[in-house]
């Protein structure tokens, strides 16, 4: 598996993976779009991890809103340490930009609440649509 910074040309594969995940999958998927994904290309916080060529997993954080915009990975290749590696990147890529604090919500009783919670985030509490809201600190 390798990780690198996600390109134009990964919007469709991302987008595709986003739209499969059984866990935290959208409401309405109209929320988010292939449009979606570009903004966070240009601010170099986007990474895709791959194996054997195909795309397994992606993680974004928003530079600006100081919160982690997504962590995904391709059904079939969960529990292989995709999404620790791409958390991994996630948290280098806040302290490049200089952030010391990230954000993120994610949907109760799922894997997601564990992989967060067992990586050290604190959950600070639930927002009006039901969601768990956590915060880390970024040790630089």
């Amino acid at each position: 598996m390798r990780i690198r910074v996600a390109t134009a040309a990964d919007i469709k594969a991302m987008h595709a993976l986003r739209s499969r995940v059984a866990e935290n999958a959208l409401s309405d998927p109209r929320r988010v779009t292939e449009d979606s994904y570009r903004l966070y290309l240009g601010q170099s916080a986007a990474w895709v991890a791959e194996r054997e060529q195909a795309l397994v997993g992606f993680a974004i954080l928003d530079v600006a809103g100081g919160s982690v915009w997504a962590l995904f990975v391709a059904p079939e290749a969960e529990g292989a340490g995709i999404g620790r590696a791409l958390h991994a990147q996630l948290l280098e890529g806040a302290a490049g930009h200089g952030l010391r604090r990230l954000f993120l919500n994610t949907a109760p009783r799922t894997r997601a609440e564990r992989f967060y919670t067992e990586a050290g985030w604190i959950r600070t509490g639930t927002t009006k649509d039901g969601e768990l809201s956590f915060e880390r600190e970024i040790v630089a």
